[in-house]
């Protein structure tokens, strides 16, 4: 790569290939002495009174090279440090401009020029280094004038690709827009790029170990997608689509291409690996984790592969997202230190068994509904919120350990039987349903229940 001086060593290596090349053709008979320079346009002295021939290179216009231009973005970890020093990519832009002292003479110095760059299409290394060689210690020799000998050290002639030189078309627009920014009359000129200096930062970076081995695998793709998550009570029991699962019950993935030669079902991240019998293309069974809380929860199907030497498990391609809740359930139930009589009010203690264990943040919330009122409409209800474990603004660094017994303190409550409803993080336990058909309560709500006498 070069350095910075890049783009003043190409300006030079292309004014010694234009010198040189008018040398050889020995133009002095034509036009008479030939000057060749790399200035503005608004810096030649055209009004003299010895005016000469002149041939000027204008470097007018720099822009980013596109094939270059994303091949190395700059890299820096997350601490900011530099892992690589991506090279700048540029093109350079030049007009080539003839000045004739008589006439004719810059049609004539313009063809000339333009032959030499013609059948110079890429500036060789060797060449590269000829024209930015350091001053010859030989007296008399050649080398670059005392004010342009840093140009040798810009590398130009090492960086990885070679420059190309190539015609450029400028329409007669955009040539009056630049002699008029020039602010000088114009003058014939024709339009050439110089393709790509590569300039990069000599600047220390940190570099990863090198790699020693390199697998390559090549399988098929079959990308799991989950259609529908149901709730099963058991092995036994047809799956139920629209409900919550609840504790000890197992998950019913329906979907397709869910087989793989090593699936797992990701839970919130954990990975759970079913039996190999509950495993078909188009349904995934596979139990809940013991101490999944109740709330909402996500699942997905994941195809590992094993890569590597020696071989390790990876994770491969995975299925979509769905959502699903894990219901409480409430296995025991019984008021204490019930308060009030008559017609009066009544407080009580309620003490829950609830599973799964409920954790220190979770959001706890009791709903009680008359169950002996004659009617819908007569029926009272109550809800309570259980009082946090914890102070949830300014949590302790270790958390308490999840609980099955909780006891809800209620007040206010009229004495009689209620249906009784715990939710945790909104999601709420389930209500039995009386099945008979026989029996005249069949279809209603049946338990849990609790009485305040």
């Amino acid at each position: 790569m070069s350095t910075a001086l890049g783009i003043a060593a190409v300006t030079a290596v292309l004014k010694d290939l234009l010198n040189n090349g008018l040398v050889d053709h020995d133009l002095s008979a034509s036009v008479g002495n030939v000057t060749v320079s790399a200035l503005p346009p608004d810096r030649i002295d055209i009004e003299g009174g010895n005016q000469t021939s002149l041939l000027n290179l204008f470097l007018y216009q720099v822009t980013p090279n596109a094939g270059w231009r994303n091949t190395g973005l700059p890299a820096r970890d997350r601490e900011g440090h530099r892992l690589a020093n991506p090279p700048l990519a540029l093109d350079l832009h030049y007009l080539l401009m003839a000045y004739g002292a008589e006439e004719l003479h810059a049609e004539i110095l313009l063809g000339f020029g333009m032959q030499l760059l013609h059948e110079t299409p890429v500036l060789a290394r060797d060449a590269i280094r000829r024209s930015l060689a350091p001053p010859s210690p030989v007296a008399g020799g050649s080398g670059l004038p005392q004010n342009l000998r840093a140009l040798f050290s810009a590398e130009l002639a090492e960086q990885v690709e070679q420059i190309r030189i190539q015609p450029a078309t400028v329409g007669a627009e955009e040539i009056s827009r630049l002699w008029t920014g020039f602010q000088s009359k114009f003058r014939l000129s024709a339009a050439y790029e110089a393709s790509v200096v590569l300039i990069e930062s000599r600047q220390s970076t940190r570099s990863a170990l090198p790699v020693k081995q390199r697998n390559l695998y090549v399988v098929p793709l079959h990308l799991p997608t989950i259609e529908e998550v149901l709730a099963q009570a058991g092995p036994a029991d047809e799956p139920r689509a629209g409900v919550p699962v609840l504790d000890g019950q197992r998950l019913v993935l329906r979907g397709r291409q869910l087989a793989a030669d090593n699936v797992v079902v990701s839970i919130d991240g954990t990975g759970v690996t079913p039996l190999p019998a509950d495993v078909t293309a188009q349904r995934v069974t596979v139990a809940v984790p013991a101490g999944t809380p109740a709330g909402l929860h996500g699942v997905q199907v994941v195809h590992r592969r094993a890569m590597g030497t020696p071989p390790a498990s990876h994770r491969g391609v995975e299925s979509n997202a769905m959502p699903f809740l894990i219901a409480p359930r409430i296995d025991a139930q019984s008021a204490a230190n019930v308060q009030g009589t008559s017609t009066g009010p009544r407080s009580a203690e309620l003490h829950l068994t609830v599973r799964p264990a409920i954790g220190a943040t979770q959001r706890v919330m009791l709903a009680m509904n008359e169950f002996s009122a004659s009617s819908a409409d007569t029926a009272r209800g109550y809800t309570f919120a259980l009082p946090p474990r914890i102070d949830l603004q300014n949590p302790p660094p270790n958390l308490p350990a999840p609980v099955e017994d909780v006891v809800v303190p209620v007040s206010g409550v009229t004495a009689g039987t209620y249906l009784i409803r715990v939710q945790v993080d909104g999601v709420a336990s389930p209500l039995a349903v009386e099945t008979s058909v026989a029996s005249p309560d069949y279809n209603r709500y049946t338990g849990p229940t609790v009485t305040l006498p």
